[in-house]
């Protein structure tokens, strides 16, 4: 065990301790990480089969995920309702002999407003099928992913063609929308029903998938228990011919129609006022960084804990077909339809609002990029690939990092020398902006952050659990170099 630098620098008795489980040869990638071709030994196989396993219950088990999977949607109608009908406050019974007529108007505001229509349905169903069709048809980079242990360390290839499906689509939508062919203030005039249309499709997809891995004997890590697979998933690399669909829905559905969404406030309020508000722009910004710095570092993508280790289960689709676009979009919908004088700030507030997006952002991005690319340094396969924007310090240049037993590099560099999860931190506060885009004006649109610490803390947990019965001492090492978690002094 020991701490080295870029140049490769391994000592002598950390090689032998090793040579037990693996077998490796050193070289020199692009001149900065000593790059090592791996052959997994039947001691190294061992271990990883021990982790590609179920072991326990996560999430409550089965009568916890069973919970969840009822009270996202009732969460979410109750959210919208409270913030379209009740000026954005958080409503309640007024009294015990309000309970029963409380929940009959709330069941009138779903069967008035979000009750799904063949036209909602088509809307939707478009989106899906011109992403997936753009997916199948546009050229991309190929990225070769990281060896997976439940297909005999095979490393998968991904067509990285999302910044060219993102491209087409501004194009597309600017066309259907100044042709009236299809007006995008159409997605906030029929937002409810909507929601209710991409809630199905959460559902649906998440029980063909699994019916479909266990048919073809692609499910792995499974526990047994159907409502509890069911959300975890059952397969880990569901592919559709040359697309991956877990990495397509992860860019494609969600943050592309988070954009729609914010494009349709904005047009909304134009339309409406004459004039866009700094808000409304400060949404439509932040949602179209997101998904270009998707699309343009897609490449980084094969390279994450979503790809490499979780399955595609209803606890991802669900939140990437429903979740992400109708929950994070709540400031929107709260700027299309209230009075821009209930949230405008003063110049000196917006200048704090827009500089703090941009300073989250710009460490979100780049350390993403550090990270990822160290990855595909250490496989040998990293290429310079040049999307717009490409931000200063994306790359490291001679990282040090920490060696250990199970081969893997544990990095220790740049904006991973100060935190485990820098990228998490940033994406908080990014998520925080959006709620402070509205000021004191709802409380609703603060969900978006709540919940969102709550994941990345639940989430960094189960990460940290899985590392340390991975790396064991390497791992204990790793933390005491890199002790905070999220941020740096304070936790």
């Amino acid at each position: 065990m020991s701490t080295v630098n870029g140049n490769g620098g391994v000592k002598r008795e950390e090689e032998e301790s090793l040579d037990s489980k693996y077998s490796f040869e050193n070289r020199i990638s692009n001149g900065s990480v000593a790059v090592q071709t791996i052959q997994v030994t039947n001691a190294g196989r061992e271990a990883d089969t021990k982790l590609d396993q179920h072991h326990s219950y996560e999430f409550g088990g089965p009568w916890g995920v069973a919970t969840m999977m009822a009270f996202f949607p009732t969460l979410m109608y109750y959210l919208w309702i409270c913030l379209e009908f009740y000026d954005g406050q958080i409503i309640a019974p007024k009294s015990l002999g309000d309970i029963v007529p409380f929940f009959g108007r709330m069941w009138g505001h779903i069967r008035d407003h979000a009750t799904p229509t063949p036209y909602t349905f088509s809307l939707y169903t478009s989106l899906m099928v011109y992403q997936l069709t753009l997916a199948f048809i546009m050229p991309g980079y190929i990225q070769e992913g990281l060896p997976v242990p439940s297909l005999n360390y095979k490393t998968l290839k991904y067509n990285c063609n999302a910044l060219g499906c993102w491209y087409t689509t501004l194009i597309t939508i600017y066309v259907l929308h100044v042709t009236h062919i299809f007006r995008i203030t159409e997605i906030i005039d029929h937002f409810g029903s909507l929601m209710t249309v991409a809630m199905f499709y959460g559902f649906a997809v998440s029980f063909v998938t699994y019916y479909w891995a266990v048919w073809t004997k692609d499910a792995v890590r499974m526990s047994g228990n159907f409502v509890y697979d069911v959300w975890m998933g059952a397969a880990l690399n569901p592919r559709l011919g040359s697309v991956d669909l877990k990495m397509w829905a992860e860019v494609r559905i969600p943050w592309v129609l988070l954009f729609l969404i914010a494009l349709s406030g904005g047009v909304k309020q134009y339309e409406t006022y004459g004039y866009c508000t700094p808000n409304m722009a400060f949404m439509i910004l932040a949602t179209g960084l997101y998904i270009n710095a998707c699309a343009k570092g897609e490449e980084c993508i094969p390279q994450t804990w979503d790809m490499f280790h979780e399955k595609w289960g209803f606890m991802v689709i669900f939140w990437n077909f429903a979740g992400v676009p109708f929950t994070y979009c709540y400031s929107i919908i709260y700027m299309a339809t209230h009075e821009p004088e209930k949230y405008r700030f003063s110049t000196p507030g917006y200048i704090a609002l827009y500089a703090t997006l941009l300073t989250a952002y710009y460490i979100f991005d780049s350390s993403m990029s550090q990270k990822s690319r160290f990855r595909m340094q250490m496989q040998g396969n990293y290429k310079y690939r040049w999307t717009f924007p490409q931000l200063p310090w994306g790359t490291l240049k001679n990282p040090t990092y920490i060696q250990t037993a199970h081969v893997n590099r544990l990095l220790t560099s740049g904006w991973w020398a100060y935190a485990r999860k820098p990228n998490y931190t940033a994406d908080w506060v990014q998520s925080l902006t959006w709620g402070l885009v509205v000021g004191t004006a709802s409380p609703i649109p603060y969900f978006y952050s709540i919940f969102f610490i709550c994941v990345l803390i639940h989430r960094c947990g189960r990460d940290f659990e899985r590392c340390a019965a991975k790396y064991g001492d390497d791992w204990k090492e790793y933390c005491r170099i890199v002790k905070w978690k999220f941020i740096p002094g304070v936790y």
